[in-house]
């Protein structure tokens, strides 16, 4: 059975570009921040980057993130990383024999953005600019409106959980897995 031992995720050199049709608000809020969060939460990349991962076998493997492209398979071999090849898997993915460990690196991304991914990015983008709800580190607030004072109290990770209040993450469902 393949075990992961690691992923070693680059930074892409860019995000996407944010949506269309943000409010003001929203397209103030850092849009790589958004990218990161969405990007964080499924298992595709919208922007090319190099991804490592090392595994041990053995049985079938898989990358974990899509699009990939595997560039170069190595496998530890007296105190080194020696090149190697690995045979196509039937159930897609490759086979691996041996028990390693193996490290295999892809270039990962480069896929256009669907139209559901881009209104999840709105919805969060709006959520998280939304003047009820903007400040990280305040769980109430209050507003005084002539002789009438409110207090609102929201729980203090309210930012962790954004994608799921905002409605993207249910947007984003499908996309959690390759």
């Amino acid at each position: 059975m393949i075990e992961v031992l690691d992923r070693i995720e680059a930074v892409p050199a860019s995000y996407p570009d944010a949506p269309s049709g943000l409010s003001t608000e929203a397209a103030a809020v850092n849009a790589d921040m958004i990218w990161q969060r969405i990007e964080g939460y499924i298992a595709y990349r919208f922007t090319e980057r190099e991804v490592k991962w090392i595994v041990e076998g053995p049985g079938n493997w898989q990358p974990s993130l899509g699009p990939a492209s595997v560039t170069a398979v190595e496998v530890w071999q007296d105190y080194a990383w020696t090149s190697t090849l690995l045979n196509a898997s039937p159930l897609g993915g490759y086979e691996i024999k041996g028990c390693g460990p193996y490290r295999i690196t892809a270039d990962v991304g480069g896929m256009t953005v669907p139209e559901d991914v881009n209104e999840a990015f709105r919805r969060f983008a709006e959520y998280v600019a939304d003047a009820s709800v903007n400040s990280p580190t305040s769980t109430s607030e209050q507003h005084t409106v002539g002789p009438v004072t409110m207090e609102f109290q929201r729980p203090v990770n309210w930012i962790a959980r954004a994608l799921q209040h905002s409605g993207a993450a249910d947007l984003l469902r499908k996309y959690r897995r390759v």
